[in-house]
């Protein structure tokens, strides 16, 4: 019989999950006891410890709340042995796309699993640093603030970036600006968010924390100019107590990184690496530590200006 994997909403990941299951034993009704299922999906079974896996994601609850949840989740788990039934069925795991998808999601994961067991037993921070790193970090603890935000995505070409960037500085609201552009033809699309300091993306959180409300900072962009204007803010500290979670999973982070780099590094020392065919000339990426938090597309220089809110 098959055995149902961890729940996603993705029929690809399902049949990932299927894949990896099959890598081990099949059990028999003789080897897995009828107590040990939870529920059976034509004949496939839902065991209660792939149930109990699927709970423990949801964090600490009381017996009342893990009642409903694994009534909920086993129903899901249901729901989804079902399609999986379905894709097999169909021939998806056939699919050349599909195993693609298969095996970049099992390098994935033992890359995963890796990290993981390297930093299991990682010392967990002592006082003196995660006051060092509240103080280190005004615009993220003491001087949070939630910002209400508007970007706007502006088309610019070579020739007319410079006269956008000026323009921006000139105008004293952020309407008139809008208006401007599109007197130009310059195509722009603008959104409004509201974030808090620890939504945002790291790199950029001590640039923005300098502006005051109404003034706008500038990004250059594949296609084109993204501006960010802080419509408005709030000041919501935290204290060091408030704040100690957070800056744990930031230290812990941290430090998961540094291992993982450090193992990467001493893999690649020795390991033989060929770039191949017109690859050949291929540079390596960077490392994670470069990578832009919270996927930011936002790279590349900054300037500041004003614009108000438009009412």
């Amino acid at each position: 019989m098959r055995t149902v994997q961890p729940i996603s909403f993705s029929i690809l990941t399902m049949v990932l999950a299927l894949a990896l299951a099959g890598c081990g034993d099949k059990p028999t009704p003789e080897t897995k006891p009828t107590a040990q299922v939870a529920a059976k999906v034509n004949d496939d079974e839902i065991t209660v410890h792939q149930l109990n896996y699927e709970l423990s994601k949801l964090g600490n609850l009381n017996p009342e709340q893990s009642k409903l949840a694994a009534a909920k989740v086993l129903n899901s788990m249901v729901d989804q042995q079902l399609l999986v039934q379905k894709a097999i069925a169909d021939k998806l795991d056939a699919d050349p796309q599909v195993q693609q998808a298969i095996e970049a999601s099992r390098r994935q994961i033992l890359a995963q699993a890796l990290i993981q067991r390297m930093t299991l037993d990682q010392a967990k921070p002592d006082e003196a640093q995660l006051a060092e790193y509240y103080a280190q970090h005004p615009a993220l603890f003491a001087e949070r603030r939630i910002y209400r935000l508007q970007e706007i995505n502006v088309q610019v070409t070579p020739d007319n970036v410079e006269m956008v960037k000026g323009q921006l500085q000139e105008t004293k609201n952020l309407g008139d600006f809008l208006n401007w552009l599109k007197a130009q033809n310059i195509p722009a699309r603008a959104v409004q968010s509201t974030k808090t300091a620890e939504q945002l993306p790291l790199e950029l959180l001590p640039r923005l924390h300098q502006l005051k409300d109404g003034q706008a900072m500038t990004f250059a962009s594949p296609n084109g100019l993204n501006i960010l204007v802080v419509a408005g803010s709030e000041t919501h500290p935290l204290t060091p107590e408030q704040a100690r979670p957070t800056i744990e999973r930031f230290l812990d982070n941290a430090k998961k990184r540094g291992a993982a780099e450090a193992e990467l590094k001493r893999l690649k020392e020795t390991a033989k690496i060929e770039y191949l065919g017109e690859y050949a000339a291929a540079k390596p990426l960077g490392s994670p530590a470069e990578a832009t938090p919270n996927g930011s597309p936002m790279t590349g220089e900054s300037a500041a200006g004003t614009a108000n809110d438009p009412k």
